[in-house]
């Protein structure tokens, strides 16, 4: 319930420019199965020596990559798991200790993105099959889901994997730098879609006055860009696009600011967590 696969098609659209960079993100139809089956596989026969060998040669079109990139927004589990006795993705530890088995020889790097628990939990909801949302949170209280505690678990398990996270709240900022860190880009590569999330949320009046400015100031750097999207954002916004209905019965808007602010110093205790790095406008 983040960027809807957008990630990985920016990254397919600019394969070129991947590849200079020694890097693959083959098609999610080559994997994501074969990847759900194996990690099921695994939990009640084991694993196979040729695991390994197996899926790569299932998605790898030639052994010159020195990066690959896999995405799966199921991979911690199916919606219906994804708010469970009072933690997110219970599985996450132990799906990534799994991942983390099968790719021994590799060096695994995990990049997540989280979101408003307050709009989350609300959003995942309507892809389960429970009826209502008390059924759906089992009992567990709203205000106690934190992202910091999932995250703490994944170190846990797998003490060496190096964690990227940022806020879902602030991917339109951050779009270009989330791109070229997954894809282990020059963080001055340009590359097509670099504004994709930022003309969805924008007027069109918005993105051309946009589009021109940046091509009055070629020479702005990262951070420079970021302060103009933000100016931009704050004049020509499309409040009708940013804008987020929430229909949970009993749910004020005292007790949603509630949530918003518990995950607001959630992130900063995500930030203390050993080997994270949290992506910030």
């Amino acid at each position: 319930m983040t960027d809807e696969d957008r990630l990985i098609r920016c990254l397919g659209a600019n394969s070129d420019i991947l590849a200079e960079a020694g890097t693959f993100a083959p098609p999610p139809s080559s994997y994501r199965k074969l990847i759900r089956d194996t990690l099921q596989e695994a939990q009640h026969g084991g694993l196979s020596s040729e695991v390994r060998e197996v899926l790569l040669d299932s998605f790898l079109e030639d052994d010159s990559a020195d990066r690959i990139v896999l995405s799966n927004p199921g991979f911690f589990g199916t919606p219906k798991m994804a708010a469970s006795s009072g933690v997110f993705y219970g599985a996450a530890d132990q799906r990534l200790r799994t991942l983390d088995r099968i790719f021994h020889k590799d060096q695994l790097e995990l990049f997540l993105a989280i979101r408003n628990p307050a709009t989350f939990l609300p959003a995942i909801f309507q892809h389960t099959p429970f009826k209502t949302f008390p059924e759906f949170l089992r009992g567990s209280d709203p205000a106690g889901f934190r992202w910091s505690e999932m995250i703490a678990r994944i170190r846990t398990a797998c003490p060496d994997l190096p964690i990227t996270v940022w806020c879902n709240e602030d991917t339109p900022l951050i779009w270009a730098e989330v791109v070229r860190e997954l894809a282990g880009l020059d963080p001055t590569r340009r590359f097509k879609g670099e504004f994709t999330l930022l003309s969805e949320i924008m007027t069109q009046a918005g993105m051309k006055r946009f589009q021109a400015y940046l091509k009055s100031h070629p020479d702005m750097s990262e951070t420079q860009k970021r302060r103009v999207i933000a100016a931009f954002l704050d004049k020509f916004a499309d409040e009708e696009a940013i804008e987020e209905e929430l229909d949970i019965p009993g749910w004020t808007e005292e007790f949603i600011q509630h949530l918003s602010d518990i995950y607001d110093d959630d992130v900063l205790e995500i930030q203390r967590i050993p080997g994270v790095t949290l992506i910030t406008p």
